[in-house]
């Protein structure tokens, strides 16, 4: 694999030529493809971060992490996350955007320890991650602006009762028929296979 100068990022052009998931892609099960992403949330005096990992099939969040930094462990804790949560087997997509922290080596050697497709956004293509986009505008919208948190303790006690008990399990999703994606997965495991 090609390296750029630092030794622990690798070069995001290692990556350039895989097909860009799950956009276009036919999702057909859970666990077949995660998307991931990170944003910003202010405090009263200050800016956290929040990663996030989604599974595309269901919309729920599988893993989440909030950090006062935008460095390589936020989204490798919530990935940590989702792995123990969900034990993916061999093939998972996970698509990312092309940020240093999702191309740096510890992300992607735990992406290879589980044997993850991984798959980044074309240059300048914020669309091939829309369903991460999404989940961040409704955590925004639902959530966010509607408080003021007065330290890191404070949003994360409300970000996890938002993202565990309202997000993925009472939240209604139009692309799930009406459904929380806890009762949309729910449905699908209990469905007879054929």
């Amino acid at each position: 694999m090609v390296r750029t100068a630092c030794p622990k990022i690798v070069c995001r052009e290692a990556f350039c030529g895989r097909q860009p998931a799950p956009k276009g892609m036919q999702l057909e099960r859970l666990d077949q493809a995660w998307v991931a992403d990170i944003t910003y949330i202010r405090l009263r005096n200050a800016f956290v971060y929040l990663a996030c990992i989604l599974d595309a099939f269901s919309r729920r969040c599988v893993g989440w992490h909030l950090s006062h930094e935008m460095t390589t462990s936020l989204p490798l804790a919530a990935l940590r996350q989702a792995v123990l949560a969900r034990h993916p087997g061999s093939g998972l997509i996970h698509h990312s955007d092309r940020g240093v922290q999702y191309a740096s080596q510890a992300y992607v050697e735990q992406l290879k320890q589980i044997d993850a497709v991984i798959s980044m956004s074309d240059v300048d293509n914020p669309y091939d991650n829309a369903k991460a986009e999404s989940f961040f505008k409704t955590l925004k919208q639902e959530e966010v602006y509607l408080k003021d948190y007065q330290s890191f303790a404070d949003a994360q006690a409300n970000l996890m009762v938002f993202i565990e008990k309202v997000y993925n399990v009472k939240r209604l999703h139009s692309s799930l028929g009406y459904l929380p994606p806890a009762e949309f997965e729910a449905l699908y495991t209990s469905r007879p296979r054929s």
